[in-house]
């Protein structure tokens, strides 16, 4: 996507709007995080604003967060209890916060916002180097499905409202795996543009980049609920664990 800067996207005024259409199911993914640090600490990459961290610091895991943008930082801080979330200013897959963590977690898709497999390996990388002998590396994304069409192109109609029309433009590069995608509201104050590019992976190629990290997957869930991972899933978290622990 040309004149796209990752590192910028998560900006202002992103930050200020970002909590405005939750997903919905932020409680069952605190219940299912909770219940994996049990009493040891969490560490979240790409903290964000604390959709996650917060929520879970508030069911008794001390959080810690690593993050790229002071923007989004910034809209934590500004929320009740963000100031007890410890923050690592920088990129996930290389800073780290000099403490290991029983569980390391990495949700909505973020992983696709490291935009060559290297990138993504070293982010396995880094979350194996912040874990305990018995802690846990969680990832969240969906399952891709990548446009087939010619050019590998689409528009898709996401919702039409009585006052705005929303849509989706994207373009995806099956050399690079790497999906450009521009959500577009139409409405009576004009029209905005969020883009955003991701690089998408099967969960088989998460579990190789595991192993190339001394990981390897101890279960995988089709929701935070414990739903079966199968044909029908739309995505998948997978819980992975220290190879030398693993039975």
């Amino acid at each position: 996507m040309e004149g796209f800067d990752p590192g910028a996207s998560f900006g202002h005024e992103v930050s200020q709007r970002y909590d405005d259409d939750p997903r919905g199911d932020e409680a069952e993914t605190v219940e299912f995080l909770a219940g994996l640090a049990g009493r040891g600490d969490a560490l979240e990459f790409a903290v964000g604003t604390g959709r996650i961290a917060l929520p879970l610091l508030r069911a008794g895991v001390r959080v810690d967060g690593i993050e790229l943008s002071r923007d989004m930082v910034d809209r934590l801080r500004e929320k009740p209890g963000g100031d007890q979330v410890d923050v690592t200013m920088g990129d996930m897959s290389r800073v780290t916060t000099g403490r290991r963590y029983g569980l390391v977690y990495l949700v909505f898709n973020t992983i696709g916002n490291l935009l060559t497999q290297d990138d993504q390996v070293r982010c396995f990388q880094n979350a194996a180097r912040h874990l305990t002998e018995d802690g846990v590396f969680v990832v969240e994304c969906r399952i891709p499905t990548a446009p087939s069409r010619p050019g590998h192109r689409y528009l898709d109609t996401e919702q039409v409202g009585l006052d705005h029309v929303d849509l989706d433009a994207g373009r995806y590069d099956p050399l690079t795996q790497v999906l450009d995608l521009n959500h577009i509201r139409i409405s009576g104050a004009g029209i905005r543009f969020f883009p955003i590019r991701l690089r998408l992976a099967h969960p088989p190629e998460f579990d190789l980049m595991a192993r190339i990290a001394g990981l390897r997957l101890r279960e995988r869930w089709g929701g935070w609920k414990g739903e079966p991972y199968d044909t029908a899933s739309w995505r998948h978290i997978s819980v992975y664990e220290c190879a030398d622990s693993a039975v």
